[in-house]
């Protein structure tokens, strides 16, 4: 009997002890919670007090040291223009890739693929593919196209024009490369050899014949105003 009444407090014991730590680690548990929560708060009061300090202090500095203000926008500008600079190379690369494409494809008048082109289909083939540009049909039209570009300051992708007689525009190629000497290359639809590389003031049968030239991408091609693009 007395080893029984034992094993009764003893359990009896046990339970309280428990119930008693429960209850202990519940009731503590919110006050944890509110340190944890107040903790956090002002870190992020700190924080937000930090960035607001450091706002104030880049504009005084902007206040106090203008130059400094002009300099990160010229950087900033600078930034820009090799940014658009880079995409007009790309540009340009990317629409003379799809003209050597044709080279050796052979002249055909009204053609439009590569089993025979004129020299108009050939330039709006190109243009369409490589930007998605939609030209007239015929040089002529084209010639109506972009920007009057003079000789001295022909680039990769200009358009050249020439007149076989009376100042009629009859035939268009794309300029391919311009050399540190000056020399013009330029990609076209010829009736003699289809599409091929010429020289521009280096040829007997081309040089008289050159009209103008016009520039339909520019550097700001691919902005939100296009040049030329129908």
């Amino acid at each position: 009997m007395k080893k029984r009444i034992l094993f009764y407090l003893a359990t009896a014991f046990a339970t309280f002890s428990l119930q008693s730590c429960v209850s202990n680690y519940v009731a503590s548990a919110p006050n944890l919670y509110s340190a944890q929560y107040k903790s956090s708060a002002k870190l992020a009061s700190i924080d937000s007090k930090k960035l607001e300090n450091d706002k104030k202090e880049l504009l005084s500095s902007f206040k106090e040291n203008p130059a400094l203000m002009v300099a990160n926008v010229n950087s900033a500008l600078k930034n820009e223009q090799i940014a658009k600079a880079i995409r007009h190379s790309k540009t340009i690369d990317g629409i003379l890739s799809v003209a050597e494409s044709y080279i050796g494809t052979p002249y055909r008048f009204g053609g439009m693929t590569r089993n025979g082109i004129d020299c108009s289909a050939f330039v709006l083939s190109v243009f369409g593919a490589a930007v998605g540009m939609n030209l007239p049909r015929v040089a002529a039209s084209q010639a109506t196209e972009g920007e009057a570009v003079s000789k001295e300051d022909l680039q990769k992708g200009d358009l050249v024009f020439f007149s076989h007689g009376g100042g009629r525009i009859s035939h268009v190629g794309i300029v391919e490369e311009v050399t540190a000497e000056g020399e013009v290359k330029f990609i076209h639809a010829a009736t003699s050899r289809g599409v091929m590389i010429s020289s521009l003031f280096n040829d007997n049968y081309w040089t008289p014949k050159f009209m103008f030239a016009k520039r339909i991408i520019n550097s700001t091609f691919g902005d939100s105003t296009n040049v030329a693009q129908n």
